[in-house]
């Protein structure tokens, strides 16, 4: 590793990629795997057998481009979320990092900064970084909430050309009031902020918990960035998308690459939107999991925040590695986040929650 390390820098790397890490969580040969906040459950057999027709229908087309526009797949994706949007109003990616990596090629860039507030998804300091994208970290309570107030000052002290604003928050799993969204809009219009709301676990969501995709009216600024990874349990196929005024879809394909969007990928996405029923209807397992995991950890003394995304965020521990390691040898992965006292786990099927809960009983008697 170090000798890997002495040629990377002798190469004529960029300043600002130099000393960083790529982004990575273990991946290990472990029984249930709780790291990644993937939906553990498998495609269903009715979405399985539409997507290989579909990708099979597209396979005899793979010597021409694909749509460059994606039409038929942003026609889906507006018909899915609703809120009175049409296709002009969708864009699509390879996954919602390459959605936040176009639009911060589009917005930020040499000279201009993004803010966001840590912790929180640990992609967005390297997104600013191959950007050429001053990155600003911005602050939450000690609680890791996030008030209008504070975030509103944040901004106005700043001036930031983006924001990132995480609802649910990785990985805290909070979901933030659209207060705080106005509020932080609001603030940045002097400076012509771009609001980016990453609602990546936003089907995981308590009932009521509302979405920014309505507020999107007369704020030509504001993006709402999905994926199909986590609810849809597309994390293999790598489909992300966003919401906004059409005017900042226009602006990504000033920087999108040719073709960007596969046939194969365009294909394996229109057939899961048009069985988004089948899909979404382990979501509400997830949740019960989920809730399941939050009110056992409590039962163990153990403090666990209340979550709207697929995982669990959870403290109360003196020494979090060795919990992570005490898991790891039942055969169970989590995240550790780097918040000292703090893990991560994934809400998995009942069976991999019950081994999560289960090892923790035991290393939680323990101490």
């Amino acid at each position: 590793m170090t000798q890997n390390l002495d040629r990377l820098n002798a190469l004529p790397l960029r300043d600002n990629l130099r000393g960083k890490s790529p982004y990575g969580a273990p991946q290990l040969d472990v029984a249930v795997a709780l790291n990644t906040n993937e939906n553990t459950h498998p495609v269903p057999a009715d979405v399985h057998a539409a997507i290989v027709q579909e990708v099979t229908e597209a396979a005899w087309t793979l010597n021409r481009y694909p749509d460059r526009e994606f039409t038929a797949l942003r026609e889906e994706l507006a018909r899915y979320l609703g809120h009175g949007l049409g296709s002009e109003h969708l864009w699509a990616a390879n996954g919602s990092n390459e959605i936040l990596q176009q639009l911060l090629q589009a917005f930020g860039g040499p000279g201009r900064s993004l803010l966001t507030f840590v912790p929180t998804y640990s992609m967005y300091p390297l997104l600013a970084s191959g950007t050429d994208t001053a990155f600003i970290p911005g602050e939450r309570a000690a609680d890791f909430g996030l008030t209008p107030e504070s975030a509103a000052e944040q901004v106005r002290r700043h001036g930031p050309d983006v924001v990132f604003l995480c609802s649910p928050n990785n990985p805290t799993g909070t979901a933030l009031g659209q207060d705080v969204v106005t509020a932080v809009y609001e603030a940045g219009e002097e400076f012509s902020t771009v609001v980016v709301v990453d609602e990546a676990y936003a089907e995981f969501s308590h009932g009521g918990t509302p979405s920014a995709l309505s507020l999107l009216e007369g704020r030509p600024r504001l993006v709402v960035s999905r994926t199909m990874s986590k609810a849809f349990a597309l994390a293999g196929a790598r489909l992300g998308y966003f919401a906004a005024a059409p005017e900042v879809a226009d602006a990504v394909r000033l920087v999108r690459l040719p073709y960007h969007l596969s046939a194969v990928t365009q294909a394996t996405a229109l057939a899961a939107l048009r069985h988004s029923a089948s899909l979404l209807a382990n979501v509400e397992d997830i949740k019960m999991q989920r809730d399941r995991i939050v009110d056992e950890l409590k039962r163990m003394g153990l403090e666990p925040s209340e979550s709207d995304s697929n995982f669990v965020f959870f403290g109360g521990m003196g020494d979090s590695r060795a919990v992570w390691e005490a898991l790891l040898a039942d055969g169970v992965l989590v995240r550790d986040v780097g918040i000292p006292g703090h893990l991560r786990v994934t809400a998995g099927t009942e069976e991999e929650t019950s081994a999560f809960l289960e090892s923790m009983e035991r290393i939680a008697s323990a101490r």
